[in-house]
Protein backbone atom coordinates (compact mmCIF):
# COMPACT_ATOMS: atom_id res chain seq x y z
CA UNK A 1 0.00 0.00 0.00
CA UNK A 2 1.34 3.29 -0.71
CA UNK A 3 4.46 4.96 -2.41
CA UNK A 4 8.08 4.61 -0.85
CA UNK A 5 10.54 6.93 -0.57
CA UNK A 6 13.88 7.85 0.59
CA UNK A 7 15.02 10.18 3.37
CA UNK A 8 17.75 11.84 1.71
CA UNK A 9 20.07 11.94 5.00
CA UNK A 10 21.02 14.27 7.42
CA UNK A 11 20.99 18.13 5.35
CA UNK A 12 24.24 19.66 4.05
CA UNK A 13 25.87 22.54 5.56
CA UNK A 14 23.95 26.01 3.56
CA UNK A 15 25.31 27.21 0.74
CA UNK A 16 25.71 30.69 1.81
CA UNK A 17 24.57 32.39 5.26
CA UNK A 18 21.62 33.97 2.99
CA UNK A 19 20.33 30.63 2.06
CA UNK A 20 20.70 29.98 5.76
CA UNK A 21 18.47 32.52 6.67
CA UNK A 22 15.63 31.79 4.02
CA UNK A 23 15.24 28.29 5.35
CA UNK A 24 15.08 29.04 8.85
CA UNK A 25 12.43 31.56 7.90
CA UNK A 26 10.61 29.47 5.94
CA UNK A 27 7.42 27.94 7.66
CA UNK A 28 5.31 24.73 7.80
CA UNK A 29 1.88 26.35 8.19
CA UNK A 30 0.27 30.02 7.81
CA UNK A 31 2.34 30.69 4.35
CA UNK A 32 0.59 34.22 2.45
CA UNK A 33 -0.48 31.65 -0.40
CA UNK A 34 -2.28 29.53 2.56
CA UNK A 35 -3.51 32.74 4.16
CA UNK A 36 -5.13 34.46 1.15
CA UNK A 37 -6.93 30.80 0.43
CA UNK A 38 -8.36 31.10 4.36
CA UNK A 39 -9.14 33.85 4.01
CA UNK A 40 -11.12 33.76 0.52
CA UNK A 41 -12.75 30.25 1.97
CA UNK A 42 -14.14 32.25 5.26
CA UNK A 43 -15.61 35.14 3.59
CA UNK A 44 -17.49 32.55 1.59
CA UNK A 45 -19.20 31.08 4.15
CA UNK A 46 -16.88 28.18 4.63
CA UNK A 47 -15.10 26.94 8.54
CA UNK A 48 -12.49 24.33 8.17
CA UNK A 49 -9.85 23.11 10.72
CA UNK A 50 -6.22 24.33 10.41
CA UNK A 51 -2.79 22.06 9.86
CA UNK A 52 -4.41 19.32 11.66
CA UNK A 53 -4.84 15.41 10.88
CA UNK A 54 -8.22 14.47 9.18
CA UNK A 55 -9.98 12.19 11.57
CA UNK A 56 -8.81 8.54 10.78
CA UNK A 57 -5.96 8.96 9.24
CA UNK A 58 -1.99 9.13 10.15
CA UNK A 59 -1.37 11.50 12.84
CA UNK A 60 1.94 12.56 11.26
CA UNK A 61 0.12 14.04 7.65
CA UNK A 62 -1.34 16.97 8.50
CA UNK A 63 -3.68 18.67 5.54
CA UNK A 64 -3.30 22.69 5.90
CA UNK A 65 -7.52 22.76 5.74
CA UNK A 66 -9.94 20.07 6.79
CA UNK A 67 -13.59 20.21 6.12
CA UNK A 68 -14.43 17.68 8.33
CA UNK A 69 -18.46 16.76 7.57
CA UNK A 70 -17.56 17.01 3.62
CA UNK A 71 -14.19 14.22 4.65
CA UNK A 72 -12.63 17.09 2.02
CA UNK A 73 -8.48 17.85 3.25
CA UNK A 74 -7.03 20.44 1.85
CA UNK A 75 -3.50 21.16 0.73
CA UNK A 76 -1.48 24.07 0.05
CA UNK A 77 1.72 23.07 -1.36
CA UNK A 78 4.92 25.69 -2.66
CA UNK A 79 6.27 25.05 -5.81
CA UNK A 80 10.20 24.91 -4.69
CA UNK A 81 8.94 21.85 -1.64
CA UNK A 82 6.87 19.85 -3.65
CA UNK A 83 8.35 19.83 -7.28
CA UNK A 84 5.63 22.57 -9.33
CA UNK A 85 5.91 21.10 -12.85
CA UNK A 86 5.84 25.04 -14.05
CA UNK A 87 7.83 26.89 -11.48
CA UNK A 88 10.44 24.14 -9.76
CA UNK A 89 14.51 24.77 -10.24
CA UNK A 90 16.10 22.44 -8.28
CA UNK A 91 18.66 23.96 -6.55
CA UNK A 92 22.59 23.74 -8.18
CA UNK A 93 24.20 23.77 -4.71
CA UNK A 94 24.01 20.27 -3.32
CA UNK A 95 22.26 19.02 -5.77
CA UNK A 96 22.13 14.98 -5.40
CA UNK A 97 20.89 15.45 -1.67
CA UNK A 98 18.06 17.98 -3.13
CA UNK A 99 17.01 15.92 -5.63
CA UNK A 100 16.47 12.81 -3.24
CA UNK A 101 14.93 15.35 -0.51
CA UNK A 102 12.51 16.66 -3.33
CA UNK A 103 11.51 13.66 -4.89
CA UNK A 104 10.89 11.78 -1.26
CA UNK A 105 7.93 14.79 -0.44
CA UNK A 106 6.26 14.19 -3.85
CA UNK A 107 6.74 10.61 -3.14
CA UNK A 108 4.97 10.96 0.31
CA UNK A 109 2.82 13.28 -1.00
CA UNK A 110 1.28 10.56 -3.37
CA UNK A 111 1.06 8.03 -0.61
CA UNK A 112 -0.58 10.71 1.68
CA UNK A 113 -3.20 11.15 -1.34
CA UNK A 114 -3.38 7.44 -1.47
CA UNK A 115 -4.15 6.84 2.02
CA UNK A 116 -6.56 9.19 2.76
CA UNK A 117 -8.53 7.97 -0.20
CA UNK A 118 -8.58 4.80 1.60
CA UNK A 119 -9.80 6.32 4.59
CA UNK A 120 -12.49 8.21 2.50
CA UNK A 121 -11.03 11.44 2.27
CA UNK A 122 -11.57 13.65 -0.81
CA UNK A 123 -7.67 15.29 -1.37
CA UNK A 124 -7.73 18.90 -2.79
CA UNK A 125 -3.90 20.29 -3.94
CA UNK A 126 -3.68 23.93 -4.38
CA UNK A 127 -0.40 24.67 -5.82
CA UNK A 128 0.73 28.65 -4.33
CA UNK A 129 0.81 30.02 -7.44
CA UNK A 130 -2.74 29.65 -7.98
CA UNK A 131 -5.14 32.45 -8.64
CA UNK A 132 -6.98 32.40 -5.06
CA UNK A 133 -10.35 32.67 -6.04
CA UNK A 134 -10.05 30.30 -8.90
CA UNK A 135 -8.54 27.75 -6.19
CA UNK A 136 -11.30 28.89 -3.72
CA UNK A 137 -14.18 28.32 -6.34
CA UNK A 138 -12.65 24.60 -7.02
CA UNK A 139 -12.49 23.90 -3.10
CA UNK A 140 -16.14 25.17 -2.64
CA UNK A 141 -17.42 23.25 -5.39
CA UNK A 142 -15.70 19.64 -3.43
CA UNK A 143 -16.66 21.01 -0.22
CA UNK A 144 -20.53 21.64 -1.09
CA UNK A 145 -21.45 18.70 -3.38
CA UNK A 146 -23.19 15.57 -2.05
CA UNK A 147 -20.81 13.57 -0.09
CA UNK A 148 -21.55 10.60 -3.12
CA UNK A 149 -17.81 10.19 -4.53
CA UNK A 150 -14.06 10.05 -2.72
CA UNK A 151 -11.26 10.88 -4.75
CA UNK A 152 -8.14 13.00 -5.38
CA UNK A 153 -8.81 15.83 -7.50
CA UNK A 154 -6.21 16.48 -9.87
CA UNK A 155 -4.22 19.70 -9.21
CA UNK A 156 -3.84 22.82 -11.45
CA UNK A 157 -0.18 23.79 -12.83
Amino acid sequence: MGASWQEPGPAPPASSAATAALMRRTGRRDTRPELALRRELHRRGLRYLVDTTPPGTNRRRRADLVFRGARVAVFVDGCFWHSCPVHHHPPRANAQWWRVKLASVVARDRDTDERLAEAGWTVLRVWEHEDVVAAADRVEAVVRRPRSVTAVVPTVA
